[in-house]
């Protein structure tokens, strides 16, 4: 259970947070043949880390899991290990967007507040979490972010420097991202009349004029995508035993 500044704890929120896990991708450039989100990483399968992080909060009244349209159908056993009372198993699409739209259709009207994660990032706390819903809460989007400490140089096709960046207004998005219920499938309903998708939803606000704030993420959440990364993974787990 976690207290925020205020002394409120996640215990005592409304239960009116919906969650979309996105793990409908084919996970191609992590190789091994297997579907990343199903691997074993950190003692459980990926995707399971995060089921069981957003299903161990009591402002959750629901998780919707999006998996590839195989998988969908016949989801592996262990999934079930959450309370399936809470979880619900959505087909994904051709493109991330629209798997998170078709997570979105399944969530239940008392979802007021919407939380979109990937499933590729398996070592969510529940600090990072509780920071975005707090935000959202005042109406406004948010999502987890680090800023960046490294120089960064914007390069030609030449890979020749054309300048630097100032990295004080740059930040790495993170998940989840947090939404007023109402923003964001006003968000995904525009972006499908649109034909546009998207890397990450706090874009598809960004081009409506919706303000999205970024609130502190964490150095432990980051996405798998190379296969050196399970190895990342797997230490960041092992130092916090």
């Amino acid at each position: 259970m976690t207290v925020d500044a205020g002394g409120a704890t996640s215990a005592d929120s409304a239960r009116d947070v919906g969650v979309v896990i996105v793990a409908g991708g084919a996970s191609t450039r992590a190789g091994g043949g297997e579907l990343k989100q199903l691997r074993w990483v950190a003692g459980k399968p990926m995707l399971l880390h995060s089921l069981q992080s957003f299903m161990a909060r009591r402002d959750v009244i629901s998780v919707v899991c999006v998996l590839p349209h195989k998988y969908a159908g016949d989801p592996p056993p262990w999934i079930f290990q959450c309370d399936v009372d809470r979880l619900m198993i959505a087909p994904g699409g051709k493109t991330r967007t629209e798997s998170v739209a078709s997570g979105l259709d399944d969530l239940p009207d008392e979802a007021s507040i919407v939380l979109v994660h990937d499933a590729a990032r398996p070592l969510v706390d529940d600090a990072t979490i509780d920071r975005v819903v707090q935000h959202v809460r005042t109406g406004e989007p948010a999502i987890a972010a680090l800023p960046m400490t490294d120089t960064l140089k914007e390069v030609d096709q030449s890979h020749r420097i054309v300048r630097t960046l100032e990295r004080a207004l740059l930040w790495r998005a993170q998940t989840p991202q947090g939404f007023p219920r109402e923003v964001i499938v006003r968000a995904h309903r525009e972006a499908a009349a649109a034909r546009i998708s998207a890397t990450d939803d706090a874009a598809l606000c960004e081009r409506l004029g919706i303000s999205v704030a970024v609130v502190r993420g964490s150095e432990r959440a980051i996405k798998i995508t190379e296969e050196e990364d399970f190895a990342r993974v797997e230490a960041i787990a092992r130092s916090d035993e």
